[in-house]
């Protein structure tokens, strides 16, 4: 079973950092994207960044570039959303995914992990 954990959350200050988490099991190829998406209550969900497993290619909505970085570690199956430079209109609940293209099907989320960002 595909699964994914995330983590690293949490409450900091306009203009610090930080670092999201999420592990990858489950998963026996190489073709698929990861992305952190992040929610806000009555707001569409917006993918903050993606990146592809095959050959590492990265896309970031236009709100965080320059902001966020996101990595894979493939040894470790993890994929990191290293956020600087909070604003407090980052403030939302995040969520890893996998999806693959044309597979509609191949699409699973971790679980929620909060940022709040105070100003």
């Amino acid at each position: 079973d595909v699964q994914l954990q995330a983590s690293g959350g949490g409450l900091v200050q306009a203009g610090g950092s930080l670092r999201l988490s999420c592990a990858v099991s489950g998963i026996t190829f190489d073709d698929y994207a990861m992305s952190w998406i992040r929610q806000v209550p009555g707001k569409e969900r917006e993918v903050v960044s993606c990146t592809s497993k095959s050959d590492g290619s990265t896309d970031y909505a236009e709100s965080v570039e320059g902001r966020f970085t996101i990595s894979a570690d493939n040894r470790k199956n993890t994929v990191t959303l290293q956020m600087d430079s909070l604003k407090p209109e980052d403030t939302a609940v995040y969520y890893c995914n996998v999806r693959r293209r044309f597979t509609p099907t191949f699409n699973y989320w971790g679980q929620g992990t909060l940022v709040t960002v105070s100003s």
